[in-house]
């Protein structure tokens, strides 16, 4: 026999005659219950590292001595923001994630648009295009050395064989850092074109018949509607590829180690030196709070900026 209980909120909940309020509680905390692991992973794995490196960004303290940790302030961020080494740091950072995520999106783009056809031979060059993606940044950059090598690099003999001269690609500060660039374009632009593939495969079809029975010239056909459709995609890919560039480090350590001259020097590598090499450990906290916070305002300018933009199907 079941009878209606009124619960505190006003709802009504039919409860089993002769249960306890310990069974009632229990059943409506079952649901918590089930997220509760994911909720715990995320606490220790995610909130808590935030936390503490936050907390630790207060305090003078080195590797080498974790005993002994004396309260500074924001001392440590003052010394970080006057520092001229840092800020070159910081423009390195943004300069190479803004180059980054245009030209690698735009290529990725003309790319998909390319290969957005059902013959066998683009599937075979989908594979192709794709394959950087699954190979390991430590083995691309190795390979990329041997590349933009001065003295035997394959780019150099390319150059000379149309009677260009060579180049010094990584042992030049002007050069170093568009060097690194091509490589995390050569990287990503595999994933970025076979996620565009997808976004242009799931605009109707029906949509494009009538913009060729209203004779619409190819241009206004890719603004004014293959964009717009393709506007969730974009923002994704634009998102995603910001927060990847901040966070870029492998190429770095194996290729260049920040030089010449601090020329590649980059946010996520500048938090490694100081922690690793140089045990600042208050300084490594502050700079990954400096981090944090940039690449939060940037993923919030973005979702206000583009988000009303985005036209979901």
């Amino acid at each position: 026999m079941r009878k209606a209980v009124t619960a505190a909120d006003g709802t009504v909940v039919r409860k089993q005659a002769g249960r306890s309020h310990l069974q009632v509680w229990l059943e409506r905390m079952r649901p918590y219950l089930y997220i509760a692991p994911a909720l715990t992973f995320f606490f220790l794995f995610f909130l808590f590292p935030i936390g503490y490196v936050i907390y630790l960004s207060f305090f003078d303290w080195s590797l080498l001595n974790l005993e002994e940790m004396d309260w500074v302030g924001i001392e440590n961020f003052t010394e970080l923001l006057a520092e001229a080494d840092f800020h070159q740091v910081l423009g390195n950072s943004l300069l190479y994630t803004v180059s980054t995520v245009f030209l690698g999106i735009l290529l990725s783009f003309f790319l998909a648009l390319w290969l957005n056809r059902s013959a066998r031979v683009y599937g075979i060059i989908q594979a192709a295009v794709f394959s950087p993606h699954i190979i390991s940044l430590v083995s691309i950059a190795m390979l990329w050395m041997w590349l933009m090598d001065p003295q035997y690099g394959l780019l150099n003999a390319l150059l000379e064989m149309v009677g260009l001269p060579g180049y010094t690609w990584l042992a030049d500060p002007k050069s170093s850092l568009m060097s690194l660039v091509l490589v995390s374009i050569w990287k990503s632009v595999g994933y970025n074109t076979i996620v565009f593939i997808a976004g242009l495969q799931s605009i109707p079809r029906d949509i494009y018949e009538a913009a060729e029975l209203d004779h619409s010239p190819w241009w206004r056909t890719l603004t004014r509607l293959t964009i717009p459709m393709l506007s969730p995609t974009l923002f994704f890919l634009l998102v995603i590829n910001t927060v990847s560039s901040f966070q870029v480090f492998d190429t770095i350590y194996v290729m260049t180690q920040g030089g010449p001259v601090n020329s590649t020097n980059m946010l996520v590598f500048y938090i490694y030196e100081q922690g690793m090499d140089f045990y600042n450990g208050g300084a490594a906290s502050a700079a990954s709070v400096i981090l944090l916070v940039l690449v939060g305002i940037l993923t919030l300018l973005h979702f206000r900026v583009m988000g009303k933009r985005v036209h979901y199907q």
